[in-house]
């Protein structure tokens, strides 16, 4: 059966993209969007775009206010917590997070990989939180967070070097890695220990040691980690704690691969 049309030509799974794009610009944007400013990123014709910037309103994922800005909607809000909630991964991997808070008194974050990037999926705060960029639904680069060099060591040769090409380097601080070639060559440092260090490469004055997580067919890859500020969290302390994240990740792998495996 031929796919249906709409009103311009376009199938469904173009239109679905497009309004995807839409979604993404203006749930990143760091404040509400105009009209004009989604129009000068969106690449869509004003009335195409005007079309569907309305039919992500009436139905609740985007909210235009009197000033004609638009917003992330509260239905976005609550599929997102649905989606959370029963995220099967996430709940796997729970208590073995929470064991890891309890040991270190630090935040533990669980991340998977999503192209150069690693989106934070759970975050259990430490008994002396302090401010940090990781948020769960975030995004951080994969080449200067510790969970995202764990979970790159897992790949294939060939999948890494072509995500390290892909990578727009750029430093945060004066530590983080500037090219591909600083990033393999850590990789193979990683491969070798079983875990990965973030020697305040993403944010200034926070480090952390993770391990990697990934199924057999690479269908899901990410890390966990203990996360915390420099003056607590020496290169030493994070070392001793290497053990513990390690037997964290393999238990949450087995987790999967007891809860997730084939059915009979």
């Amino acid at each position: 059966m031929a796919p249906r049309k709409g009103t311009e030509g376009e199938n469904d799974t173009g239109t679905l993209g497009k309004l995807m794009v839409l979604l993404d610009l203006v749930t990143h944007a760091e404040r509400p969007l105009r009209f004009t400013d989604i129009l000068a990123q969106a690449n869509q014709p004003r009335g195409t775009l005007h079309r569907q910037l309305g039919h992500l309103v009436e139905e609740g994922l985007l909210e235009l206010d009197g000033d004609g800005r638009y917003s992330p909607g509260l239905r976005l809000l609550d599929l997102a917590a649905r989606s959370w909630a029963k995220n099967e991964f996430r709940l796997i991997a729970e208590p073995h997070l929470r064991a890891l808070q309890a040991m270190s008194g630090e935040t533990v974050h669980l991340g998977v990989l999503r192209g150069t990037s690693i989106i934070y999926l759970d975050k259990v705060e430490g008994q002396q939180s302090v401010r940090m960029y990781s948020q769960i639904g975030n995004a951080s680069p994969v080449y200067c967070t510790g969970v995202g060099k764990a979970a790159l060591s897992v790949l294939p040769d060939a999948t890494v070097a072509a995500l390290a090409a892909a990578i727009p380097f750029q430093r945060f601080t004066e530590h983080t890695l500037a090219s591909a070639e600083s990033l393999l060559a850590e990789l193979s440092d990683i491969r070798r220990k079983g875990c990965a260090f973030d020697r305040e490469e993403h944010e200034q004055g926070i480090r952390c040691v993770a391990a990697p997580i990934w199924t057999a067919d690479h269908s899901l890859v990410g890390g966990v980690s203990i996360t915390g500020p420099a003056y607590r969290l020496t290169m030493e302390r994070l070392a001793e704690w290497a053990g513990p994240v390690r037997a964290a990740a393999e238990s949450i792998m087995e987790g999967m691969r007891i809860r997730l495996g084939p059915r009979r």
